[in-house]
């Protein structure tokens, strides 16, 4: 039998706004809905930001809070994974959150180019986020925009910053950072099957290339990432109507390659998390 597939969805993110998709969530109680829908759908991970009203991004912990609260309320078992990412905040404030203690948290490992800054990821903050993850007993998911941040993710593992079986995501995609290349995607699995033996992985793509990007991992015995964070659209003149229509596509492509997906309690167990 394939092995089960975890669906993690990512929620909000920081940058679509509601004028871009009225689907997109931006409260508290709006995501916390939207999260039920994508659970229901089968999203076993939900990757959340918090907004302000005004739907720029935070960093408040007392957002955070009443999210993991509600998720963990209205999809029970449902793993929490906070974003540790720079939209949100500057230097410790991207951690701030930290000591709520959720199952898992981003954790991008090196600096690269987005489509209009610099995403800064200095060395010391790096070590401090990781640090805060060892000492909350939450699992880093490495966000590797760039073959560099898999390498460094096996050199902080080696010295033990790094707690655990390492969970990689490859993100592909983005604007000035790593596109949608096939070669590419095939070396990086090799290199992370090769620093990290039977190690799970992840894969995500950012707009047109998510579906792509989903298809890639599936098909090639990896995990998957979708939702309105990546992608507001199913097709280039249809909007997606919740994150939960695009988990279930994800479902569907996970049927055509004949891999079951992942109940909470199994991804716990796949990516090595406390049970609930």
């Amino acid at each position: 039998m394939a092995s089960p597939c975890i669906i993690c969805v990512a929620i909000t993110g920081s940058l679509p706004r509601k004028a871009m998709n009225p689907a997109v969530p931006i409260s508290v109680s709006e995501q916390v809905e939207s999260t039920h829908e994508a659970f229901e759908a089968g999203a076993a991970i939900c990757h959340a930001h918090v907004r302000n009203e005004d739907e720029t991004p935070s960093s408040d912990p007392e957002k955070f809070a009443r999210l993991k609260d509600g998720i963990e309320q209205h999809c029970p078992g449902m793993i929490v994974q906070f974003s540790t990412g720079g939209r949100s905040g500057a230097g410790k404030d991207r951690g701030g959150m930290l000591s709520l203690r959720p199952d898992m948290a981003s954790l991008s490992v090196g600096s690269n180019n987005f489509p209009t800054r610099v995403y800064e990821n200095p060395p010391d903050l790096i070590d401090w986020l990781a640090a805060e993850m060892r000492a909350h007993d939450i699992k880093p998911e490495v966000e590797a925009f760039d073959l560099s941040h898999i390498l460094k993710a096996a050199e902080m593992h080696k010295a033990g910053a790094i707690a655990g079986t390492p969970y990689v995501q490859f993100v592909m995609g983005v604007k000035n950072a790593m596109p949608a290349d096939r070669h590419v995607f095939d070396f990086y699995v090799q290199t992370v099957n090769r620093l990290f033996p039977g190690a799970p992985w992840c894969a995500a793509g950012i707009g047109r290339e998510q579906a792509t990007l989903n298809e890639w991992a599936i098909a090639s015995g990896g995990h998957a990432r979708t939702g309105l964070e990546d992608n507001i659209r199913l097709d280039r003149d249809t909007l997606a109507p919740s994150n939960a229509a695009l988990v279930r596509r994800t479902a569907e492509i996970c049927a055509t390659h004949g891999r079951p997906i992942a109940t909470p309690s199994q991804a716990r167990s796949i990516l090595g998390l406390r049970r609930v």
